[in-house]
């Protein structure tokens, strides 16, 4: 599937998730697969579009979405804020929910949901590559 610009903002994220559908389907994941696909893309795009741009109204995020062989890549790129993702802690599943720290869950739901999560940061701006192999 050709790359896809789209524009840095929330009400972008369902064209998201239904250009990881439409690919995930062709590459024959089952539909509770997909789900989780989609899930771990949006909260990437989420991220990036509340973190890294923090609101900017003219940002795009770059994305491509692929069949390798048996593995779908998803990649995201963009040109916002850098960020260390091995700062981000485990969150406390077990902790009391008034004990819980607000947000922090979308790093945990990606690496739980995708085989890999690599993330690198240059000067051009910062990449996001996921990939989860056909069950």
């Amino acid at each position: 599937m050709p790359a896809s610009i789209f524009p840095a903002r929330f009400e972008f994220l369902d064209e998201i998730r239904d250009m990881v559908a439409e690919v995930a389907r062709g590459g024959g994941f089952s539909e509770k697969s997909i789900y989780s696909l989609q899930l771990a893309a949006d909260e990437a795009a989420s991220n990036i579009i509340e973190h890294a741009y923090e609101g900017e109204s003219e940002a795009s995020l770059f994305m491509t979405c692929d069949m390798k062989d048996d593995q779908i890549v998803i990649t995201m790129r963009d040109t916002g804020k850098s960020f260390n993702p091995s700062s981000v802690k485990e969150p406390n599943l077990k902790a009391d929910l008034s004990e819980r720290q607000i947000g922090g869950l979308g790093v945990y739901l990606m690496r739980k949901l995708m085989d890999t999560v690599y993330y690198e940061s240059s000067r051009s701006g910062n990449l996001l590559t996921m990939t989860k192999r056909r069950e």
